[in-house]
């Protein structure tokens, strides 16, 4: 590789960031729908069509800021998930996402809150979107296999909804049974909710400050899940 290319690659790369630094900053102030490439240009002081060279649509540049938040989401999940049993690592877990939420409130946003009209997100951003459901199923596999995941509640699934989480063990954790899967799916979701709850000002005047019902929810979840205390 020569010199001058690495100049250039080097070039690209710091635009590319100093694009997504100042699209970020339009997220915060003004939100994803009013997010344009050409208030973007103007901020940096370019030209619309320097900006289509890196992102030929506004689509284009939210699908890379939406797979960098999940991206920096999953990073920050992975690195809470070093508990000494997977009931600890499920509860880590938990909080470094709400604790990632709380610090990127308008990431957050951009990736669990209102749709940005006109916008589909493209199959690109699965992958990112689907780090922490991966990562938390991982702790399930993890007390599975180690013989210490308790049998869920006996609670007969419809058809449809027995069809819907097979093929999703399947797809993601065929060493789990249906109804453990339909379970963390449950868990997955309420994980969310609660994060998108105390995010958007749902839980004022309620459970507000969070951190203690936060924690509560998360261990009663773990309960229903059936991952055991450590040393139980």
């Amino acid at each position: 590789m020569n010199a001058s290319r690495t100049a250039r690659e080097r070039a690209r790369a710091e635009l590319t960031r100093e694009i997504k630094d100042e699209a970020r900053r339009q997220l915060a102030a003004a939100g994803a729908a009013r997010l344009s490439l050409r208030s973007v240009a103007r901020a940096l002081g370019l030209v619309s069509s320097a900006l289509y060279r890196y992102y030929p649509s506004r689509d284009d540049l939210l699908t890379a800021l939406i797979i960098d938040a999940y991206e920096d989401l999953g990073k920050a999940a992975d690195a809470a998930a070093d508990g000494t049993d997977p009931r600890s690592r499920w509860m880590s877990v938990c909080h470094a996402t709400r604790r990632w939420a709380l610090d990127h409130p308008h990431e957050y946003a951009l990736i669990y809150g209102s749709p940005v009209p006109g916008y589909r997100a493209p199959q690109a951003t699965v992958p990112a979107a689907a780090r922490v459901p991966l990562l938390l199923i991982r702790q399930l596999q993890d007390a599975s296999a180690a013989g210490a995941l308790a049998p869920p509640p006996e609670r007969p699934l419809t058809q449809p909804l027995a069809e819907q989480v097979t093929a999703l063990a399947e797809e993601i954790a065929p060493d789990l049974p249906a109804p453990v899967i339909a379970l963390a799916v449950v868990a997955w979701t309420q994980l969310f909710g609660m994060i998108s709850f105390e995010l958007f000002g749902h839980l004022v005047g309620s459970v507000d400050p969070s951190e203690q019902f936060f924690d509560h929810a998360c261990r009663t979840m773990a309960d229903l899940l059936g991952l055991p205390e450590e040393g139980a």
